[in-house]
């Protein structure tokens, strides 16, 4: 799933940023060029999925740095994918220094992916129960799509998934009508929004600030 949300306190972060389950490495540009940035992921996400070295390879259940270590932790479309993510969030907690800033992301109205290492989707609830559990404020937390615009990419991936495993005589047929019908869906959806009151209970995932206390 993909995420560019970098907001302003993680561009403006000196001294030590972590970066767990950091794929190809695509926040450094996005960060000061001062800033000391440390990558960490595990090997068969690093290696297999994306073909690259991060400056550690870890478990972000267990991560093998010291106690407040870092002025900022990025954490981007990881916490569906670990098994513990109660512990990892204690973590990101653990290795932050006072005051210091955690960004997360994570999908919530979104299709099972990277099977089968896809285990949870959280609400909005739920981050603030395991934060204020992990000694963690949430500073700031919203929706990433307007309820309406989520509805419509929910309907493109649900026309376009189920063709996945298709024979090719169902493509043949249906192919064209999906062509047709996709860019309509976002096209309505995207207008809609404009003009429609949002959702926020409906939405396909979460970006969140957290501050450690």
């Amino acid at each position: 799933m993909p995420n560019r949300f970098v907001p302003g306190i993680l561009r403006e972060t000196k001294g030590r940023v972590l970066d767990v389950g950091s794929a190809d490495r695509w926040l450094v540009p996005h960060l000061r060029e001062d800033v000391q940035y440390v990558a960490l992921d595990y090997p068969a996400t690093a290696i297999a999925m994306y073909g690259t070295r991060p400056d550690v390879f870890g478990d972000a259940c267990k991560m093998p740095f010291a106690d407040a270590s870092f002025d900022a932790v990025a954490c981007f479309e990881v916490f569906e994918h670990v098994l513990e993510p109660g512990a990892t969030l204690f973590e990101i907690s653990r290795t932050l220094k006072r005051d210091g800033a955690a960004v997360i992301s994570m999908p919530f109205l979104y299709p099972e992916h990277d099977a089968p290492h896809d285990y949870q989707r959280w609400t909005e609830h739920r981050w603030h129960r395991n934060a204020r559990e992990a000694g963690l404020d949430v500073e700031s937390i919203e929706p990433m799509l307007h309820a309406v615009r989520a509805s419509g990419v929910l309907v493109c991936l649900a026309l376009a998934g189920s063709l996945q495993h298709a024979s090719v005589p169902s493509l043949i047929l249906r192919l064209p009508l999906i062509m047709c019908l996709i860019p309509c869906i976002n096209i309505v959806s995207l207008a809609l929004s404009c003009v429609w009151p949002d959702w926020p209970a409906l939405t396909t995932g979460y970006r969140l600030v957290l501050k450690k206390r």
